[in-house]
């Protein structure tokens, strides 16, 4: 289906399978990508409704008709939330957008000790905004959420149920987030599922921290290791706010991407 428009749909826009557009979404299908009443779009639900968040419409002259529910694309198995303190002036809105494009299941925007900006109800839309938009040019199965901006100590509380949870660090000595992954245990099997495969394992949830421009303070890292978080380093390189969780992120789906391979190899011998 990769010839077709994908559009972000609200589930308030749903009515019994007719999709009533918003106005600036109706002008974009309509006038600039010049689409008519007939044509097919694929509409991509937050939520499922029966059995896929995937349904192929088709255009109308005002709205679209749900015609079928499509097959999703395969999500990474681990769920992964980014914790990410905010940068200074729009540099948040690229670390959403890339995010969403590298399989984070949900976005913390966090209030550090360092950060700069006071973010408003404006700049939360926006980022949600660029989610649904990344998700769309991404073809991800699922738009991540974009949380309300949190304090530090209030992010980290939150993250108590995952799997593993990781503070990254520059300029101090602490295993690298690779090394770190390795030591979580392999994803469990599901017992109702066989065989066992890269589909049928129970999802690993991970956080990842990332700090503002100037790291993270020295009480910072206190709190996360009181919390149970674990210090990891991304290298040698001391990374810009807007480039370290692109970095973690990526580190984090090549170990997720290695599981799902090995899982399917043995599933096949």
């Amino acid at each position: 289906m990769k010839e077709l428009q994908r559009l972000a749909i609200d589930p308030t826009q749903w009515h019994g399978g007719q999709i009533q557009f918003t106005a600036d979404q109706d002008r974009y299908l309509r006038r600039v990508l010049r689409l008519e009443p007939g044509d097919r779009l694929v509409a991509l639900l937050p939520e499922p409704i029966g059995d896929s968040r995937w349904w192929l419409v088709g255009l109308e002259p005002t709205g679209a008709t749900a015609l079928k529910p499509l097959p999703e694309p395969i999500e990474p198995i681990q769920t992964l939330t980014l914790l990410a303190a905010l940068p200074k002036g729009s540099g948040f809105d690229e670390v959403v957008r890339q995010a969403t494009e590298l399989g984070v299941t949900e976005i913390v925007p966090v209030l550090s000790d360092r950060t700069l900006m006071q973010p408003n109800g404006n700049r939360l839309e926006r980022w949600r905004r660029i989610a649904r938009e990344a998700a769309e040019q991404s073809e991800r199965a699922a738009i991540p959420t974009v949380t309300e901006p949190l304090a530090w100590p209030a992010a980290i509380a939150q993250m108590v149920a995952h799997d593993g949870r990781f503070l990254c660090v520059a300029r101090r000595s602490a295993p690298h987030l690779w090394q770190a992954l390795q030591l979580l245990a392999d994803p469990v099997p599901n017992p109702t599922s066989a065989p066992a495969s890269a589909q049928s394992q129970s999802p690993r949830t991970i956080a990842l921290a990332v700090g503002p421009e100037g790291g993270w303070t020295p009480a910072e890292v206190d709190q996360a290791l009181a919390a149970g978080w674990q210090v990891v380093s991304l290298g040698g390189r001391v990374l810009r706010a807007v480039t370290a969780p692109l970095a973690a992120l990526a580190i984090v789906n090549a170990w997720g991407e290695t599981i799902a391979h090995g899982l399917a190899s043995s599933a096949v011998d």
